[in-house]
């Protein structure tokens, strides 16, 4: 296949990263193109009405680059944008494409993960705020008791470089402590922003009993597997050369200097601007 088709994936800024390097790992052999929106993030505390005109606008732009479809490899436009954008705009724009998030792939799974039936959610206020976590999973598992706690300073903590260090060490353990003592059966935590994954070792040292930790990537990369094999229509529009391209809305310079840390390898980016 010549033409240029890649999976979408986009992210107020790094990220999503993090999702990409797992699905690129069950999925090697896509062509992928990555858009950060690192010039308007954070998006985790805007408001629904901002972060869905933001994510639209990525979302179309992406479809302009050849996407036939997309993963939201953002909690908070997960939360905040996907189901507008699946119910009310993608009919109207582009009713053949398709837009799908990260926060439904992990509450199907939720459930089979927790012995206790107590699940806890560290996210965005944006993420915690919209509940969407708290939704979904009472859709599949309605016995499951989901707590959730807002992490606001773990994603400037891990953009900073703090991620390892002892500076971070009061503040991952303050909101560990807060989300354990509020529900002591907690025996499995969703990292509820793609981040998070950064602060998985830290996080570990603060919890004192069995707790299963759950992170988004490898979740979100099985699911896709899965939904090609039952979409097959989508599937075979996304071009297969192994080809990756990396756009940010910010500096070029500035995104590869923090980009390789959520990566995992160094990259090459190019700029774009939002009209």
């Amino acid at each position: 296949m010549d033409s240029f088709h890649p999976i979408g994936v986009f992210d107020s800024g790094f990220g999503g990263l993090t999702v990409l390097r797992e699905i690129e790992r069950l999925l090697p052999m896509y062509d992928f193109l990555y858009l950060g929106d690192n010039a308007r993030a954070p998006y985790g505390n805007r408001s629904f009405e901002s972060v869905h005109a933001y994510t639209l606008e990525a979302v179309q732009w992406l479809f302009g680059q050849g996407c036939h479809l997309i993963i939201l490899a953002c909690n908070t436009a997960s939360a905040k944008a996907l189901r507008t954008i699946q119910q009310d705009d993608l009919p109207r724009i582009a009713p053949d494409r398709r837009v799908l998030g990260v926060i439904r792939p992990v509450t199907e799974r939720i459930g089979t993960l927790t012995a206790s039936g107590h699940v806890g959610i560290l996210g965005t206020a944006g993420t915690v705020e919209s509940r969407s976590y708290v939704i979904e999973i009472e859709k599949y598992f309605p016995e499951v008791i989901v707590t959730q706690e807002a992490c606001p300073m773990w994603v400037p903590l891990v953009e900073n470089g703090e991620a390892d260090r002892e500076g971070a060490d009061y503040f991952v353990k303050q909101h560990i402590d807060r989300l354990c003592n509020a529900d002591p059966l907690i025996d499995a935590i969703v990292l509820g922003c793609t981040h998070y994954p950064l602060l998985e070792r830290k996080i570990g040292t603060f919890l004192h009993r069995c707790i299963t930790i759950v992170s988004q990537g490898a979740i979100v990369a099985e699911s896709l597997g899965h939904y090609f094999a039952r979409h097959t229509e989508i599937e075979g529009r996304c071009s297969r050369r192994g080809r990756r391209i990396f756009y940010t809305s910010e500096k070029a310079h500035i995104f590869e200097r923090l980009a390789a840390v959520f990566y995992g390898r160094e990259i090459k980016c190019r700029e774009m601007r939002f009209s």
